[in-house]
């Protein structure tokens, strides 16, 4: 192992190419502060899950990551597979390169390098949950851990179409063109929710869930969510029309959208989501499209721990 005390995983293409432009400031600033550090690129998807789950068993205890909420989910995955140490020993930083930036949204992480090494420097660490969910894709049972928000039916479906064309969808402003865009395509699924001895039958529009409270660029899907309660933040929409998912825009972005009727929120430890019926509902975490259901969710607590302002 090396003697230096951080490993960065630096994604080059995060954020259009600005991580591997920005890189080499950035590590300038980051030995500058005494944050002695090695690094390596990722070169593919998944990539960053492996690096930083083979430097954790390396002996690494400090994590830098230079990406966006992609990034963020790999490394974050790598730190909770590793089985050296409890995932929570392990301290995680990053420097926000990418376009959405939701996960820092909750926690007020800046997306100035300065003052994320400022907030290093001063060794200010915080505790969050983190969802696991267990579902199917190409016939095979998988898992993945996710630190955000999860979608299923609608979401998952924009969601798909986004990572098929990550040029198009640059910044926030397309990707609300392309909900907006998805709608002619999509046609809800029935589905069932069970959770908290309840069941939530229907054909439905779309269900998050969520860790923390801000995704598709400032969205917020759940804003009821608390990272550190214990507890996820569920939001289930019924069969919502076309029109009134134009209508209801402006509740994206406001918090208020468990004010329309057919729009239900709670709070809940764990949950099921099943189809009803031969198709099934997809599912994407932290902005990735995985599969789909049958898809289980169990919440553990403040699992991970990060640097952020106080």
């Amino acid at each position: 192992m090396s003697n230096k005390n951080w490993f960065v995983i630096v994604n080059p293409a995060a954020g259009s190419g600005r991580g591997k432009k920005r890189w080499p400031k950035i590590s300038n600033m980051l030995s500058e502060a005494g944050i002695d550090h090695d690094f390596e690129y990722t070169t593919k998807q998944g990539h960053a899950m492996s690096l930083s789950k083979q430097a954790v068993e390396n002996g690494y205890r400090n994590i830098l990551a230079i990406g966006g909420d992609g990034t963020n989910n790999e490394v974050m995955n790598g730190i909770m597979q590793q089985e050296v140490v409890p995932s929570a020993e392990v301290k995680y930083g990053i420097i926000p390169v990418g376009t959405g930036n939701d996960w820092i949204r909750t926690h007020k992480i800046p997306k100035n390098t300065k003052k994320v090494i400022e907030i290093i420097k001063a060794g200010n660490t915080r505790f969050q949950d983190i969802g696991l969910v267990r579902y199917k894709k190409d016939g095979d049972d998988r898992q993945r851990y996710f630190m955000n928000v999860a979608g299923m039916s609608y979401d998952a479906f924009v969601t798909k179409v986004s990572n098929e064309k990550p040029n198009f969808v640059s910044n926030k402003i397309f990707y609300l063109f392309l909900i907006f865009s998805c709608l002619r395509a999509f046609k809800p699924r029935r589905a069932k929710v069970i959770f908290n001895d309840k069941e939530v039958e229907d054909l439905l529009y779309t269900v998050n869930v969520g860790v923390c409270r801000y995704s598709g660029g400032g969205m917020q899907f759940v804003p009821h969510a608390i990272p550190d309660d214990g507890l996820f933040a569920l939001t289930i929409a019924g069969n919502v029309n076309k029109m009134e998912v134009m209508t209801v825009t402006p509740r994206f972005y406001n918090g208020t959208l468990a004010k329309h009727p057919k729009i239900d929120t709670y709070k809940t430890k764990k949950l099921r989501v099943e189809a009803v019926g031969n198709l099934p509902t997809l599912l994407e975490v932290d902005g990735e499209y995985l599969g789909h259901t049958p898809a289980e969710f169990v919440l553990i607590e403040k699992a991970f721990q990060f640097f952020a302002p106080k």
